[in-house]
């Protein structure tokens, strides 16, 4: 059978583990301060952290080049 659809892609998250600056740590607070005045929801850095890396990286043109 086909579908127009092709079957979904590993979407199993993979856990990493990093360690920030505290310049670095206070400005994700602060993000997340931020974003809670803006959208009324409080999350946490470390769940904004992906969503901004994958922003970053979709949007940073000499990777989408080099990676090719």
């Amino acid at each position: 059978m086909s579908l127009r659809i092709a079957q979904l892609p590993d979407r199993t998250p993979v856990k990493l583990t990093l360690s920030v600056e505290p310049d670095l740590a206070s400005a994700l607070a602060d993000y997340a301060a931020i974003y809670a005045e803006t959208y009324g929801a409080e999350e946490k850095p470390e769940t904004l952290v992906p969503v901004m890396l994958e922003t970053f990286l979709a949007s940073d043109a000499g990777f989408k080049r080099a990676r090719k």
